[in-house]
This record gives C-alpha cells, structure tokens and sequence, in this order.
C-alpha cells in the first residue's frame, strides 16, 4: 500500500483536528520511513521480483519495522514524543500514536506473508496485491472516504476546503509517480526514493498547517 496509508492521517485530522496535519502525515508513513532508512544500512533487507502482480517488492527480512511488536513500539514512541516535544494534548498524542499504527494494519491487509506476528515469528499477510485493479481500487477507496471526512470536518468549523483538494491532488499524483516508477533492489535507491517521497508529503502538509494559522 502506498497512499492508501494517508486515508489514516485524513481520518485523524477528521477526528482529533486540533492536531497538526504534518504529524498525522508523517505519522502514517513513520514505518516506512524508518524501513527506508534501515534498508540503505542493511539492517532490513529486500529483493525485487518483476513477475510479481501489484508489487514487485520481495520484503525478506524487516522485523524493526514491520513486525507487530515493532510497529507497537513506533506507535508508543511516537505517541509520547508528540506528548513530550510537541506539548500536544494526549488525546492528539495518542491519535498520532494509532495514525502510526495503523500502517501495519493497512500492509496486513495488502502485503504477501511478510509480516512478523512476532520477533523471527510467523508471517503474516492476506495478498491483496496479488489482485492489483482491487488493491488500487481499495487505497484509492480508503482516500476518497477520509478525505470527505475530513472536508466535512473542514465545514462544520466554517474552514475553507481547499488544503482538502490540494493535498488530495498531491495524492493522486503520487500514486500515478508510484505506479510508473518501477521499483528497484538497490536498496540505497529504495529507501532515498522512499523518505524522499514521505517528506515531500510531510513538508505539503507542514504549509497547508501554515497557510491555515496565517
């Protein structure tokens, strides 16, 4: 899953808005940014398989960063840095927290077994990438539906919807990028393209927030 994963951070800025939409952004994909930062040190490794359906991605070992315990881990961190650095209310720090998990519950859903229920444990997974037309159809689904949760939200509080179209159109942006770039087994590369990406999102993010409290 790609931008299927920001459907959580729309969700989250729907439900707790007085948290700032970088977090959530950021939070959504906090993971994958870790596994992009460990897969260009060969702490976590990955091999490409181009006849693969949906995702050529073979994710051989990521237990740091995509195993249950580790994702609980990510999500409890996060939770009380957002808590002790950025002084936000519990409630959004904990928001922010299952924003972050909810990325290894989203991978559940698409991922081939590759997920750790535990350290070395078994791997889980239920493959809804080896049906690609339904996987595309599902992110883009979870998308339309957080962000018109989140543009209700906008109107109830008399706010411009415009970040809502804005951010959305970066989404569908990166998902037609992410679907003609082919994916590569350097894993320099991979992770480079990977945090470059997630921060790009975050620094969008970060200005609406911006253009929002001008």
């Amino acid at each position: 899953m790609f931008v299927g994963h920001y459907a959580a951070a729309l969700a989250a800025k729907s439900a707790e808005p007085r948290g700032p939409l970088w977090t959530y952004v950021l939070g959504c994909q906090l993971i994958d940014v870790a596994w992009g930062g460990l897969i260009m040190t060969g702490a976590e490794r990955l091999t490409v398989d181009p006849s693969l359906p949906g995702s050529a991605l073979v994710l051989e070992h990521m237990p740091y960063t995509h195993s249950l315990p580790g994702a609980l881990a990510w999500a409890v961190g996060a939770a009380i840095l957002a808590k002790l650095i950025l002084r936000l209310p519990w409630r959004v720090a904990a928001m922010i927290g299952l924003t972050v998990f909810s990325h290894w519950i989203a991978d559940l859903l698409v991922h081939r077994p590759d997920l750790e229920l535990w350290f070395g444990g078994q791997k889980v997974g239920l493959g809804l990438w080896n049906y690609p037309v339904a996987e595309q159809a599902v992110e883009i689904g979870l998308v339309a539906l957080a962000a018109s949760a989140w543009a209700w939200r906008r109107a109830t509080l008399n706010q411009s919807l415009w970040p809502v179209l804005a951010f959305v159109s970066f989404l569908l942006a990166l998902q037609i990028v992410g679907l003609l770039v082919p994916a590569t087994a350097d894993p320099v590369g991979m992770g480079g393209m990977a945090i470059a990406a997630y921060l790009v999102a975050t620094a969008l993010a970060a200005l609406l927030d911006r253009r929002r409290a001008a």
